[in-house]
């Protein structure tokens, strides 16, 4: 049983013309033996591209890309010959499988983009590759926007996975949903955690682009916020 909180600032970045990504887990050249993924959850990238750039075309094999836009709007296509516009609202799915290739770039006119890309492991490698994309509208309670298991949101292949959205007002105090693992990051805002479990000294400030890593706390952990929070739960 634990909580590890993960701040903004601790994150590994990488600088390239035109972007900057902060990545939470060990990402390429950024590599930290102790903090390489969270159970199925091996990447967590935080983007921030200007316009005309982004990443032209890359390989992916054996992961779940799934994309969150906070402003701006993302173009993606690929080699099965799939395209589409990710803007705020939208969450986008790409299965890699057996392996694909694409490219994501600020859609024309859309101005600076910020997102965030996480990387999720399969339940079984080398699947055909897939994309799937859907509006959402989350609201101030969780919203699922995507999951291995649910079958009324955009689906992936790591059937412990669940993807929420929240977007709470001032005073709103949400419970966790009840599971063994779950990563909370908060996009937008601020937010403290609140845990009734022995051993916890709550409560937890959380700012903009920090992260929380909580195993076994099901059902003991509130969060007050007035944010966009992304929930990744396991389990």
């Amino acid at each position: 049983m634990g909580l590890e909180i993960r701040r903004a600032s601790d994150r590994f970045v990488t600088v390239a013309e035109g972007r900057r990504t902060w990545h939470s887990f060990s990402f390429g050249a950024h590599y930290d033996p102790g903090n390489v993924g969270f159970g199925p959850l091996v990447c967590h990238n935080d983007d921030h591209v200007e316009p005309g750039s982004g990443y032209d075309d890359h390989p992916h094999r054996d992961v779940e890309v799934v994309t969150w836009v906070l402003e701006g709007a993302l173009s993606h296509r690929d080699s099965e010959g799939r395209a589409g516009v990710v803007t705020p609202g939208r969450v986008q799915a790409m299965s890699a499988g057996s392996g694909i290739v694409h490219a994501e770039r600020v859609e024309p006119g859309a101005g600076p983009t910020r997102f965030v890309q996480t990387w999720v492991r399969p339940d079984v490698p080398g699947g055909v590759p897939s994309y799937a994309s859907s509006a959402v509208d989350p609201g101030p309670d969780w919203t699922p926007v995507l999951s291995g298991a649910r079958p009324d949101v955009v689906p992936i292949g790591t059937r412990s996975a669940t993807l929420w959205v929240a977007r709470p007002g001032a005073g709103a105090s949400l419970a966790l949903p009840d599971v063994p693992h779950a990563h909370l990051f908060v996009a937008r805002g601020a937010a403290t955690l609140r845990v009734d479990a022995a051993g916890e000294a709550s409560p937890y400030d959380l700012a903009e682009a920090d992260a929380a890593r909580l195993t076994g706390l099901a059902g003991a952990v509130r969060v007050e916020a007035r944010a966009e929070l992304l929930l990744w739960t396991f389990g």
